[in-house]
């Protein structure tokens, strides 16, 4: 690479240009999941539109890899890469909220807990994930699930919009109006497609929630995992019930004497009066065994969204797999539950997250999201903070994807995949929609300039 082209490089960024001899490279690199390292010639911290033009012409001209960071929180490691040009927009981090809309123009930078705190002081919140460090472009890009999805859908099913700088260097917005291909295509296609700098969401009257944890012993989980499946399909669109196998973690606020125990585990919401939400979830008090550990209660919703924080910080060691789940059948039941009960840390975990309800009202071919007829979107992850334990993490969630994969339908969620997806299980994430993505990518970025990614192939 030429210096006077870096150098010019430098000049025209308002934001920093951080090189390999420059301080704070090695903060720069650091990735959420500590299992994996990179080492990029350059991190373009970018303040604005104009740098990310700017950074995506750089890279064009002098064939540099790129990739694009922006939360951060990207379990594979994708928003980094090897001897190329990281775009990292973690400091456009600006939000807008329209009350009178009820929309929100979020940047790229943003973590969910940005957004939240925007939107919680109109009394408004968009359907997005569970923890409040997650940065909301990647999820959004990928499809967006959590406890707000059986209410109102995905987070591409309320994406309005998007600024996107192209592989070309040209700026454009998608939205219902223009570009609709690529408007099409963003909402779960993740990165292939170019750089959004900027996302307007669609939000709700959400305040104050009924919600929390409950957990039962692990001995029970049999039980509670088929009355589950069968509760599930009928219960209320405003109530989301995550079912997990974990372990209590061995640190406040949990009872010392609960530390280091196997559970099962319903983190609970409902969207609504406590009143109704206890009306909801009466069948869990007439049901089910009485449960090892209860906190619900009414909650402002960032303070759900926020609660697991302390548990999972930057840095730890992550290995995940992911499925969609149609039907939790008596044989995959019990396949869960000989894994859980060889799970190699405390923080690691399987859980399923409700798909259904307003997720399925919206047309198959409508996004790129592969899964309207599923009723889960399945993550099993090893997460520890000891490197020593990365083999670890990684050999039981792959003998525990793989014992129940054969019960699932095919495909997962992009965003629950890992780096070492084969291309295969891309195209079975997005079904018969992965054509018409591939026919996308070849209109906006032929090249495949934007491989960084769980890739969609302009050649496919």
């Amino acid at each position: 690479m030429r210096t006077e082209a870096l150098a010019a490089f430098r000049q025209t960024l308002r934001g920093p240009l951080i090189g390999r001899e420059d301080p704070g490279y090695a903060e720069a690199c650091k990735l959420y999941n500590a299992m994996i390292h990179r080492r990029p010639l350059l991190v373009a911290r970018c303040l604005d539109v104009a740098d990310v033009m700017a950074a995506v012409r750089f890279a064009r001209e002098n064939e540099m890899l790129v990739a694009i960071r922006g939360g951060g929180h990207n379990g594979p490691g994708l928003g980094s890469c090897d001897d190329g040009l990281v775009i990292d927009l973690s400091l456009m981090k600006g939000v807008r909220v329209d009350p009178a809309a009820r929309s929100v123009r979020v940047g790229p930078g943003c973590t969910q807990g940005d957004m939240d705190h925007a939107t919680h002081a109109f009394g408004l919140a968009v359907p997005a994930g569970i923890v409040s460090t997650t940065g909301i472009a990647g999820l959004a890009l990928g499809g967006g699930t959590g406890y707000l999805t059986r209410k109102f859908g995905l987070t591409i099913d309320n994406l309005l919009e998007a600024d996107v700088v192209l592989a070309d260097g040209r700026f454009v917005t998608a939205s219902e109006a223009q570009n609709q291909d690529l408007y099409w295509a963003l909402r779960g296609g993740g990165g292939n497609f170019g750089v959004v700098t900027s996302f307007l969401f669609r939000a709700h009257p959400v305040s104050t929630v009924y919600a929390g944890p409950i957990f039962w012993d692990q001995a029970q989980a049999r039980e509670i995992m088929r009355w589950y499946r069968d509760f599930l399909p009928g219960a209320p669109a405003e109530l989301c019930a995550v079912l997990g196998l974990k372990t209590v973690p061995s640190t406040p606020p949990f009872p010392e004497e609960l530390w280091g125990r196997r559970i099962c585990a319903l983190i609970c919401c409902y969207v609504g009066p406590a009143e109704e939400a206890e009306r909801a979830l009466r069948p869990v008090r007439t049901e089910l065994p009485r449960p090892i550990f209860e906190h619900l209660g009414e909650m402002p919703f960032p303070a759900l969204q926020s609660l697991f924080d302390p548990l999972l910080p930057s840095g730890l060691q992550w290995y995940w797999k992911g499925d969609f789940v149609r039907d939790l059948s008596d044989a995959a039941i019990e396949e869960h539950l000989r894994h859980a009960a060889e799970t190699p840390s405390e923080l690691s975990l399987m859980h399923l997250y409700p798909i259904d309800r307003a997720a399925r009202q919206v047309d198959r071919g409508a996004t790129p999201w592969g899964a309207r007829d599923a009723t889960w979107s399945m993550v099993i992850a090893g997460i520890d903070p000891d490197p020593a334990k990365a083999t670890a993490l990684k050999s039981w969630g792959r003998s525990y994807w793989q014992a129940v994969h054969p019960h699932n339908p095919g495909g997962g969620y992009v965003n629950f995949m890992d780096s070492d997806e084969a291309a295969g299980r891309i195209q079975a994430a997005y079904g018969d929609n992965y054509a018409r993505l591939a026919a996308v990518k070849r209109a906006y970025d032929p090249g495949n300039f934007f491989r960084v990614n769980q890739n969609i192939s302009p050649a496919a």
